[in-house]
This record gives C-alpha cells, structure tokens and sequence, in this order.
C-alpha cells in the first residue's frame, strides 16, 4: 500500500521519540520499532506526532526526528512527517521533512490561544508554500471552529485528508458532508475509537499501540474493513487496559505508557519529557506488567 490515499485508510502509526540517559535523541533505538511495524503490516508510520512528544521537541530535534525516521523507513511504506508550532518553526519543518523525503506532511493544529478559523486556512497555506507541494494531512483536535471553518480547510490546495482527533462523531459527519468528496477521514482517536468512526464513514486510524504491538492493530484494521464489528470490539477489549492507562492522568501518561512498555520489552527509549506523566504509578506499572504478561509480550521480548 505504497499509494499515499489508499494507506491512509489503513493504520497511521506514531513513532515513539527515543532518548538515552542523558534526556538527548537516541535517533537509532526507533530502528526495531519501525522494522516491527512494517513486518507486521502498519501502512504509514509518522514521525513527530504526539506519541512522538512533538511538542516536547525543539524544532532541531524535530527536523532530526524526520531526517532518522526516513532513513529507518527507507522507502518501504509511506512517510508522514509532522509539523506545527510558529510559522517560522512549521516553515522550516516542512522544508526540512520534503527534503528528508517525507511522503506527506501531518498539520498540527495550532494550540494559540487565539486562533481565527480564517486565521488557520492561511497558516495553511504558508506551510503548504514551504512544502514544496507535499500532500497535506490536518490533524483536528478542535472541532470547536465549526463545520464551515474544517470545509476551508480542506479546501486548501494539497489537502488530501483529515485525522479527525475529537470524540463527536456527529460532527465528524457532518464535516465530511461539508467538504470536498476526494479527502480521506481517518479516525485520530485511535483503536478504541475506530469502530465509532468507521460507522459514520471514516477510515483507518492513528495509532501509538504499533510501538509494542502492531499485530493487534492490524488485526483491528482487517477486522473493520472486513465489516467484522463484533470481532474488532472483541480484539480492542483486549488491549483496553493498554489504553486505559495511556489516558489517565489527562492524557499525561498516554507516552509513557509506550515507553514504559518498551522497557518491558528490553527496547529502552528513555524517559518521557516533562509535563508527561513519567514515571509510571507503581500502580500503572502493575496493570501495565499483567497486560503485556497476559498477551505473550513480555514473552516474545524475552526470546
């Protein structure tokens, strides 16, 4: 699935950001997360995304971040490269990203406080002009601005698709009504979110479980592609605890239970930054272990 729209529909992986002791880049350590996740089937896999602590990331360690994962990935699948922040940082991203080789850029939404709906379409268009034409992607977290503010949007030269992040599948639909028929909606709330989605016509979705265990993520996809509800509510009961505890603390330990999972795995890829949630509670620890115990994880690290 090397065509950029058609992977999209399938599973959009966000690569954890790998530190060493120090707190500095460990660039390398993200190799087997990224070999894993294409051997067991993940589509598109993104550097710089939230799981990948974008906002915990000065814009050099970002423009590093994309410049590694594109090496790692070594054309293999489609890459999205994330960018954000002031026009100036989100310019430069971008350049950086297309020069990296970058299938696609994945625009965050700006998190100033004082965002103009008007105001975002031409923060597009900047980034777009810095992109040196790459296919763009808007990450909604807001949904706030309103239907006729996302139509916009997406009607910007190069938008092709939409990673809907808000739990208001109405107004999911809404705004796919309201825009033009060639974007592709992708659930951004990930697994547990998906089936919601996909039942108002979105598809594929985002996911920072394929860090530890892209097999279930995959499975989940075939499952609602096949049209399989019953068995994709059954397959994401079973990483439920995972996220679970990804969401506790407002969100604060949704990267570090990745990266907690990863020590289990004996793929240490440090500490996540402050205001994270790091570290775990002994009590997050607890149900972390039994879960990765409980599905062979702990296992397959050990062999």
């Amino acid at each position: 699935m090397t065509d950029l729209q058609t992977a999209l529909t399938g599973i959009s992986g966000i690569l954890v950001t790998p530190f060493d002791d120090t707190g500095a880049l460990a660039p390398d350590r993200q190799a087997p997360i990224v070999n894993r996740a294409i051997a067991a089937g993940v589509h598109i896999l993104t550097a710089n995304g939230n799981t990948g602590e974008f906002y915990g990331l000065t814009t050099d360690e970002a423009v590093t971040m994309v410049q590694s994962a594109a090496q790692h990935i070594a054309g293999r699948i489609p890459l999205v490269a994330g960018v954000g922040r002031a026009i100036p940082d989100a310019c430069r991203l971008a350049k950086a990203s297309a020069e990296a080789g970058a299938t696609a850029l994945m625009i965050h939404q700006p998190p100033d406080p004082f965002v103009a709906p008007r105001g975002l379409v031409d923060y597009l268009k900047s980034v777009s002009d810095a992109a040196q034409n790459l296919p763009l992607i808007l990450y909604l977290r807001n949904d706030t601005i309103g239907t006729d503010a996302i139509a916009a949007m997406c009607s910007v030269p190069n938008v092709i698709g939409v990673k809907w992040a808000t739990p208001n599948p109405m107004k999911l639909k809404a705004a796919m009504a309201a825009s033009p028929d060639h974007i592709v909606w992708v659930g951004g709330l990930a697994e547990v979110w998906a089936p919601t989605f996909y039942a108002v016509g979105a598809r594929g979705f985002t996911s920072g479980l394929i860090n530890v265990w892209p097999e279930r993520s995959v499975a989940i996809s075939q499952a609602l592609e096949a049209g399989d509800y019953q068995k994709a509510r059954d397959l994401i009961d079973s990483m439920q605890v995972f996220e679970d505890i990804r969401a506790e603390e407002q969100g604060g330990a949704n990267v570090p239970g990745v990266k907690a999972a990863l020590q289990l795995m004996g793929e240490d890829c440090g500490a996540a930054r402050p205001p994270a949630a790091w570290p775990l509670s002994d009590n997050q620890m607890t149900r972390l272990k039994a879960f990765m115990t409980e599905n062979g994880l702990l296992a397959r690290a050990a062999s």
